[in-house]
């Protein structure tokens, strides 16, 4: 256990960055497991709901929680199963 009060405040601030960080991915997570539920379906609302999963990629790599290499990674390879033919 930390004993100066900057280790324990910067412990404190890790701690919310930590369960924020977490709250954005599980979230980004679930926006992908349901655009490509909706690609099995072949329903036609995925072409709807890629602009949200985009626009939470996106707003993941600018909050540094994932890398925008890995964003742009993850968005090219979204928009090809999308526009795969049948």
């Amino acid at each position: 256990m930390p004993r100066r009060r900057t280790s324990l405040k910067s412990n404190r601030v890790n701690k919310r960055k930590h369960d924020r960080n977490l709250k954005v991915k599980v979230q980004l997570k679930k926006a992908i497991k349901k655009f490509q539920e909706l690609i099995a379906k072949k329903d036609a609302e995925a072409k709807k709901f890629i602009s949200k999963v985009f626009s939470q990629l996106d707003k993941a790599a600018k909050k540094n929680i994932i890398s925008s290499a890995t964003a742009n990674r993850r968005k090219s390879r979204l928009m090809r199963k999308l526009n795969k033919p049948a």
